[in-house]
């Protein structure tokens, strides 16, 4: 499998030499993996846009040696609405981390990539209760990957406190939500 297409969520970004930039992206069809963007951050890059954090694509991928390389990328939704809200997007740095912390490359789980682009599309759209959305998906998320605890109802769980204790760490989205003002 030299290339393939896949559809995917762009959960996460680092900076990598010069100008290019390493993504973890929650896929459809392959799970989370970690792709490299060429020469994205060059002002002339005709894939930066479509290549940001929360933003749905499709993906052209050529298999490398130790990172698949991203040869295009076409646009699905990039939640510009989510975009406009600071609050909006700390709950969306959220669930992304959730799901980058709490899955594993190469995993293919299709029920997780549509519960957090069913997530980011609540958060596009609505105008309040986001955080009880957010609240509802680490739920649905701990549930689909088995790390509920069993044999205890769910409206006692720190759901929070649960997260914390499986990835052995706080989370870093979390110190962002709670300098903004509610």
């Amino acid at each position: 499998m030299p290339n393939y297409k896949t559809e995917g969520i762009i959960i996460k970004r680092i900076n990598f030499a010069e100008a290019d930039r390493i993504l973890t992206i929650f896929t459809k069809h392959y799970g989370k993996i970690k792709a490299i963007a060429k020469g994205i951050r060059r002002i002339k890059s005709r894939r930066a846009p479509h290549l940001e954090l929360f933003n749905d694509v499709s993906l052209f991928l050529a298999k490398g040696k130790d990172l698949d390389i991203i040869t295009e990328a076409q646009l699905i939704n990039s939640f510009s609405n989510l975009r406009k809200d600071l609050r909006k997007i700390g709950l969306g740095f959220e669930i992304c981390e959730l799901v980058d912390q709490l899955t594993r490359e190469g995993q293919v789980q299709r029920r997780v990539f549509n519960l957090l682009l069913a997530c980011l599309n609540d958060l596009n759209h609505l105008n309040k209760e986001e955080r009880r959305k957010v609240e509802a998906f680490k739920k649905e998320l701990l549930e689909e990957l088995g790390f509920l605890p069993s044999g205890k109802s769910l409206e006692k769980i720190d759901i929070n406190r649960v997260i914390e204790q499986i990835i052995e760490k706080k989370l870093k989205s979390k110190k962002f939500l709670e300098n903004l003002v509610e």
